[in-house]
């Protein structure tokens, strides 16, 4: 078929969810004779689940494969030309084009856009300190940083990892790594693990992670990584001691890659990820979009910008992205930033705002914790779960919850998402027509008797 250069070319930079959701869906609704698109990728793997990373280092999952959900093959079965190993180095956007280059040979060409995506995705932190590159320090962010830890681990012969972070990634490749058969400590610079959660949920947290075998400092700041004759790490050092590494994992958190996005003078918010309006376009360019861990977006709660990287979320991006670039129309409103893991089989999962976070913004609060049980108490296997919840002084309007407990204790957090989602009180919370069985909670679900007792506070309080 002779394709005629009138059609418009979207160049999409970023292989992954976001950019490649958008591209999927830009295709579906309009064919390659009207849209060509060009998708650049510098590393080697397309629409993968990065999120499932530890599960595969640590043995649930055990082919990388698994992680994958659409290969570049299959992508270019559908006319969206994936270039491997091609790495964007700068961004015209009076020119309308950007200069690619080839990671392998080196070589460098301008390909020219009539839409463009931008999908970078989030960096890991590296801390500036030395030894901070060392051979055996590895960020885990993507499938080739994966198969790079992997690579290590095989290549060690000793059996002592430390992880720096306690976050969602620090404590998942904890547990990945006691999976392996390693001696893990996590050096933490916040009093409890998952500084996503409130200190007095985060202590739950602490606690299983010391039962698996994991020794936990906390209040401690990594000030260099010593390595050995042959440059490989040796140790982590702290203010206050001296951690044998055979192995590094970074799991301090990310930031937005936007390295591309700030030379080219595009508007960046306070958290260094890109700024868009509701149709993920770019603000202020008509012509570019963006979308996944480089963007910002609105927090429905407290009304400001978050960075907040999530796959769900990137997922959503795309498939606005590509709505709006093939045509169509749609929007991205904002999140409530909800968000689920696991250590062992302790379920950790949190909607909302923190304590500090709503001070941050100026609101004044009721908080309230509850302890109940995943089943009727009389059920077989029925187990503790611990739910706190944040109510809007005077108002009642729910500001959060958080939820650590066994199974069935993680995705009770999605009534809270989509509680927050509609702007309901805890009062509104406790009339929540939910289903009822003994194997699947008591009468009063934990959640609701958390909004019984927080919708009293706030009562109390007026």
């Amino acid at each position: 078929m002779n394709m005629s250069r009138t059609r418009e070319r979207l160049v999409v930079i970023g292989g992954d969810a976001a950019g490649m959701s958008a591209a999927s869906q830009a295709r579906r609704l309009k064919g390659p004779d009207e849209l060509e698109i060009v998708a650049f990728e510098r590393g080697h793997f397309t629409s993968y689940s990065a999120c499932g990373i530890p599960y595969w280092v640590g043995g649930d999952v055990t082919d990388r494969d698994q992680l994958i959900a659409r290969t570049p093959e299959e992508h270019r079965a559908r006319d969206i030309d994936v270039r491997l190993r091609t790495e964007v180095t700068e961004l015209d956007v009076d020119g309308r084009r950007v200069r690619a280059r080839d990671v392998d040979s080196g070589e460098e060409s301008w390909t020219s856009y009539d839409k463009l995506v931008i999908a970078t995705g989030a960096r890991p932190i590296r801390p500036d300190m030395p030894g901070a590159d060392a051979a055996g320090v590895h960020g885990v962010q993507t499938l080739d940083d994966g198969q790079a830890l992997l690579d290590t681990l095989e290549r060690t012969r000793g059996r002592r990892a430390v992880v720096v972070g306690a976050g969602y990634i620090g404590v998942e490749m904890a547990e990945a790594l006691i999976n392996r058969g390693y001696e893990v400590t996590v050096v933490n610079r916040g009093s409890e693990p998952m500084s996503t959660l409130d200190p007095d949920m985060g202590c739950l947290v602490h606690e299983a992670m010391e039962g698996l075998g994991i020794t936990m400092v906390n209040e401690a700041e990594v000030t260099k990584i010593l390595t050995g004759d042959e440059g490989a790490v040796r140790a982590v050092v702290t203010q206050d001691g001296e951690f044998p590494a055979d192995v590094v994992v970074l799991g301090i958190g990310v930031r937005p890659e936007t390295t591309l996005a700030e030379a080219a003078g595009l508007p960046l918010g306070p958290h260094g990820g890109l700024l868009t309006d509701r149709s993920m376009r770019v603000r202020g360019h008509e012509n570019i979009w963006s979308g996944g861990d480089c963007v910002e977006v609105l927090d429905l709660v407290s009304g400001q910008d978050r960075h907040i990287p999530l796959g769900t979320h990137a997922n959503k991006h795309g498939q606005v992205i590509g709505t709006n670039v093939g045509g169509g129309y749609a929007t991205f409103p904002g999140v409530v930033g909800t968000a689920v893991s696991k250590v062992c089989d302790l379920e950790i999962a949190r909607t909302g705002l923190r304590e500090k976070d709503a001070r941050r913004v100026g609101l004044r609060f009721e908080s309230v914790t509850i302890e109940s049980t995943s089943r009727a108490g009389y059920y077989p296997n029925s187990s503790p779960m611990t739910v706190k919840m944040l109510a809007e002084h005077r108002t009642g309007r729910l500001l959060g919850v958080q939820i650590v407990g066994r199974e069935g204790a993680g995705k009770r957090v999605d009534i809270a998402a989509v509680a927050l989602t509609a702007g309901m009180t805890a009062e509104q919370m406790t009339t929540l027509d939910l289903g009822y069985a003994p194997p699947f909670s008591p009468v009063w679900d934990p959640v609701l008797v958390a909004a019984r007792k927080a919708a009293a506070k706030v009562r109390g309080s007026l």
